[in-house]
């Protein structure tokens, strides 16, 4: 059977007294958190940024409103990422977090006895860890919470044929981890999380700046520079840049040129990693797989799939063909909305989030 992550999104029914036009499909990311509706589509993506008022103790801002705020604050407000490389670092931020997202997207919808929640975490995740993802979705107001790994909802999200006997692979580099997964019959064959992604290629470039040509720059604009710039393999894109920052001898204003050769030397080390993930984890696969995955090939997903010239580089080193998903930014919450949309036929791909 195939399943359509955007079918049949117009119907709303009820089924044994549940609203299920009220499940909702959560991929909670370490940069972006992205909301998808049963029967109406991805609702919301906005960053995962909260503000906190440290003197009064609570929430200013959350999402793209907290963002603006990163650097611009007043000492006694934070803007804080309480997630770190996929996994929560502030329960009760999180808890804050996920019920103002909730609420956001089930406004209009009268009154319901809570969603049924289904949420992507990474597959490397500890039991405490997922705990805390189900506790917090808990916290948020689900009368119900279901777990799915983010290689397994890409997969899904990305269309592959997780069902079927022969192999698929996929590559999700998200904001804090890239997840490597050999997928058939419905399961994860083998698989690698690495907490590397692209966050850190944002940090290998902030420290070659600054080794290199003594700036300091943020976070913010490395990732700028990656994205107008940066490339994993020789390219025809552009070939430099010019940056703004902060001299580190005189603590002056500066601006510098960066070329795109100097970008890619910064990113290389962490490249290197995500590469070896991968190869490990094909390693890893039964040689009956390995062989359905030269004709197929690798599909990249996350927001790092959009990294210049990173299908040609992991086809360079692999052997193995390899493609980016039509929609990488939003392969993971459509897959996870495909489960809202067909849990009678995909709840084995997901487990039950329990309470304390």
């Amino acid at each position: 059977m195939t399943f359509t992550p955007l079918a049949r999104l117009s119907q709303v029914s009820q089924r044994g007294g549940e609203l299920l036009g009220s499940d909702l499909a959560i991929d909670l990311g370490t940069a972006n958190t992205l909301v998808y509706a049963r029967g109406r589509g991805i609702m919301l993506n906005e960053p995962s940024v909260v503000a906190v008022d440290t003197q009064a103790n609570a929430v200013v801002a959350v999402g793209a409103e907290a963002k603006r705020m990163i650097g611009r604050t007043p000492g006694h407000i934070k803007a804080v990422r309480p997630l770190k490389d996929g996994v929560i670092a502030d329960f009760d931020v999180t808890s804050e977090m996920l019920r103002y997202f909730v609420r956001k997207v089930l406004k209009r919808r009268g009154a319901f006895t809570g969603p049924r929640i289904v949420v992507c975490v990474p597959s490397g995740i500890t039991a405490v860890e997922q705990r805390a993802v189900s506790e917090s979705a808990y916290a948020a107001g689900a009368r119900r919470v279901h777990i799915i790994s983010e290689p397994m909802a890409a997969a899904i999200g990305a269309g592959l044929p997780i069902n079927q006997p022969s192999g698929s692979m996929i590559v999700d580099i998200g904001g804090g981890t890239t997840e490597v997964a050999v997928l058939a019959l419905g399961g994860i064959v083998a698989s690698t999380s690495l907490r590397v992604a692209g966050n850190a290629l944002d940090s290998a470039i902030v420290e070659h700046v600054r080794g290199e040509m003594a700036l300091l720059i943020g976070d913010r604009t490395a990732e700028e520079l990656k994205i107008s710039v940066g490339s994993a393999f020789p390219t025809n894109g552009p070939k430099s840049a010019e940056i703004r920052g902060r001299d580190v001898t005189t603590g002056l204003p500066r601006n510098v040129t960066i070329s795109a050769d100097d970008l890619r030397r910064a990113m290389d080390p962490v490249l290197h990693r995500i590469i070896a993930a991968v190869r490990a984890t094909l390693d890893r696969c039964p040689p009956e797989l390995a062989g359905d995955l030269v004709t197929r090939g690798i599909v990249l997903t996350g927001g790092g799939a959009l990294l210049r010239g990173l299908d040609a580089r992991l086809q360079h080193e692999l052997g193995v063909p390899v493609l980016v998903a039509d929609r990488p930014l939003d392969s993971v919450v459509l897959g996870t909305a495909t489960v809202v949309e067909h849990f009678d036929h995909l709840q084995k791909v997901v487990v039950d989030g329990h309470r304390r």
